[in-house]
Order: structure tokens, then sequence, then C-alpha cells
């Protein structure tokens, strides 16, 4: 069960013609105490009620992950 959601930020899909982005944040998002991550959604239409693909991202690896995804965009 998640807690509260709050939207961070909602960015256009790239080679999608309405696909999306979502960066939000989530309380709670294993059950009370759980520690809060970072969702990064991403949808292939718009209007759709859930991602089709989601991860969740503890506080402590956000920067590392920044990281690699440096890495790879100057592999691209």
């Amino acid at each position: 069960m998640s807690g509260k959601v709050t939207m961070i930020e909602e960015m256009n899909l790239g080679g999608t013609d309405n696909g999306k982005i979502t960066v939000t944040t989530v309380e709670e998002p294993y059950g009370v105490g759980s520690a809060s991550v970072v969702s990064i959604g991403i949808s292939l239409q718009s209007n759709a009620e859930e991602p089709d693909w989601k991860v969740h991202l503890p506080k402590e690896n956000i920067d590392a992950v920044i990281t690699a995804l440096q890495k790879a965009k100057e592999s691209l």
C-alpha cells in the first residue's frame, strides 16, 4: 500500500506521440514506517491511470543512479 504521492515533474517521453515520464516522491511506500522513495514512472499513453513501468529509488541510491545515467547518456 502506497502512502502520500507528491508530483515533482512530468515530461514528454521522447519517441512517442503522447507518452509521459513522471517523477514523484512517495511517503511510506511499503507501509507505515517504510522510508520514502523517488518514483519514476513511464507511461506510453498520457491518460494512463498507472505507469507502464515504474522504479522506486531510495534516497541513498539517487546520486549513484544519476551518475550512471550521465555515463549512459555519454555512451549514446
